[in-house]
């Protein structure tokens, strides 16, 4: 089977079709996830960041406390 042939195989995340923050219910061109479906928008992560963050590196979300990372490692 050539490589044009092969199934391709879908990542474990893919990016939403819209982002919708969970915090301000306003529709985002982008928000920061988790893979349990929360969505926060940069605005309401800077309001919300003393309790989301202690070390501005990875952040726990608050519904399924997972931590998450920012992409800054």
């Amino acid at each position: 089977m050539s490589d044009l042939e092969k199934p391709r195989r879908k990542g474990r995340w893919r990016r939403p079709e819209k982002y919708v923050c969970s915090a301000c219910s306003k529709e985002q061109s982008f928000c920061w996830t988790c893979a349990c479906g929360f969505m926060i928008c940069s605005d309401c992560m800077e309001e919300n960041f003393w309790g989301m963050t202690c070390n501005g590196i990875m952040w726990t979300c608050p519904d399924c406390g997972a931590i998450r990372s920012f992409g800054n490692d």
